[in-house]
């Protein structure tokens, strides 16, 4: 007798097996869901916000003028997916936090705030809104540009780090990667211009 499979299947070497209706399948832990493949599953899924920061000066910064950097905290809060198998009543929920903030103004010629570039979250923030009357106060999240750019612009590179953890059936647990997202935005930087009399 000749066999043959649908394109893409192989012959499986295995027996094959009946379960009834409502009865668990037999263990086979080689191919069993468990909680930490949900998990990975739900990992996968996860989708977070994008990483544009608002900037203060809005439409055009200055050279040696602290610029402002935030994150709207709305949109930055823990994002979390679950995944589940009903049937033998198991599942896993992959939840990202937004931990920090790095900045790479796109020039050497410029300064991070803080030095290093990474501005962590502090009580559900990252950064601060600029308020009026602090354009001279160092920002707790930004960069200030010693040089013009000129007829174009500088790319700032923002990328958030989320921290990533999982939770399961049975008080199962623990870290996943952590995941880095980031955007370019083009930022203009203007010299200031000055009149002698």
């Amino acid at each position: 007798m000749n066999e043959s499979f649908p394109p893409g299947w192989d012959k499986s070497d295995t027996d094959y097996f009946w379960v009834d209706l409502g009865d668990p399948p037999p263990a086979d832990k080689e191919n069993a869901v468990t909680p930490e493949v949900l998990a990975e599953l739900a990992y996968a899924e996860i989708r977070v916000p994008g990483t544009e920061v608002t900037l203060a000066p809005a439409e055009a910064t200055k050279v040696n003028l602290p610029t402002w950097a935030w994150l709207d905290g709305a949109e930055f809060k823990p994002v979390s997916v679950t995944a589940s198998v009903e049937e033998i009543g198991i599942d896993a929920t992959a939840t990202a936090e937004p931990v920090s903030l790095r900045i790479e103004p796109g020039t050497p010629d410029a300064e991070s705030y803080p030095a290093s570039g990474v501005c962590e979250i502090k009580d559900g923030r990252i950064g601060a809104p600029y308020e009026k009357g602090r354009a001279n106060d160092t920002p707790p999240c930004g960069v200030k540009y010693l040089r013009s750019s000129g007829e174009g612009t500088f790319p700032l590179q923002a990328t958030v780090t989320w921290e990533i953890h999982w939770t399961g059936s049975g008080g199962a647990g623990g870290d996943l990667p952590d995941g880095t997202f980031g955007a370019t935005q083009d930022v203009v930087v203007q010299e200031i211009q000055a009149v002698n009399r």
